[in-house]
C-alpha cells in the first residue's frame, strides 16, 4: 500500500512563506492528478490547488497569486509553495494523489499563520 509522506508545515508569521512537499513511499502508476487540500478547525476540507499529469494547474480563488503547485516527475514529488501567508490560511494541509484506479491521501501537515 503506497503512503504519501508530507513535510514542510510549521508556524510562520503573516506575510511569510512555507513550502510543502509530498512524496510517495512507493511507485505510483497511471497518475491522473495531484492536489493539496486543507482543513481549518470546524470547517470542511477544501481544495487548495491541483496539477494534472499534463502539467495544467488550477487554484482555489483564495490562494490565486499566492500559492504555486508543482511536480517533480523524476522524484515523484509534488510541492506547494505558499507565499504571502495569511492567518486564514491556518489549517491542516493534505496531499492527495489520484490514479486511474486509486486515490491516496497523506496524513496531513499543520500550517499555522500568526497575525
Amino acid at each position: 500500500q503506497v503512503q504519501l509522506v508530507e513535510s514542510g508545515g510549521g508556524l510562520v508569521q503573516a506575510g511569510g512563506s512555507l513550502r510543502l512537499s509530498c512524496a510517495p513511499s512507493g511507485t505510483i502508476f497511471s497518475l491522473v492528478a495531484s492536489g493539496w487540500y486543507r482543513q481549518a478547525p470546524g470547517k470542511q476540507r477544501e481544495l487548495v490547488a491541483i496539477i494534472v499529469s499534463g502539467g495544467i494547474t488550477n487554484y482555489a480563488d483564495f490562494v490565486k497569486g499566492r500559492f504555486t503547485i508543482s511536480r517533480d516527475n523524476a522524484k515523484n514529488t509534488v510541492y506547494l509553495q505558499m507565499n504571502s501567508l495569511k492567518p486564514e490560511d491556518t489549517g491542516v494541509y493534505y496531499c492527495q494523489v489520484q490514479t486511474v484506479s486509486a486515490q491516496y491521501w497523506g496524513q496531513g501537515t499543520q500550517v499555522t499563520v500568526s497575525s
